[in-house]
């Protein structure tokens, strides 16, 4: 899982590369198991969080740093973290 806060200027940067960041999501969609902003109760997003299907956090790594948002600074900081779904619609009901 990644999960990325955004830069204090991440409205106006989200807005001027939401196009490439779209298409370079196409791109590897199917590494993508969900995604998307984080957006607070404001309404505001505030971050973002994807859950990538990856074998190694060097690909993880991979997939976040060639998207045009992080290259564009629009996270101020991206966190790799281990997830294992144990429950619910993605693992089929429990996986005990």
């Amino acid at each position: 899982m990644i999960w990325s806060r955004d830069a204090a200027d991440a409205p106006t940067l989200r807005k001027e590369h939401l196009a490439d960041h779209l298409r370079y999501a196409e791109t590897v969609m199917d590494k993508i198991a969900a995604g998307g902003p984080l957006r607070g109760a404001d309404g505001v997003d505030h971050g973002s969080v994807i859950v990538l299907k990856a074998e190694s956090e060097a690909e993880a790594r991979a997939v976040l740093e060639a998207d045009p948002y992080y290259r564009a600074g629009v996270w101020k900081s991206s966190e790799i973290l281990p997830f294992k779904p144990v429950i619910g619609e993605w693992v089929g009901g429990k996986s005990w």
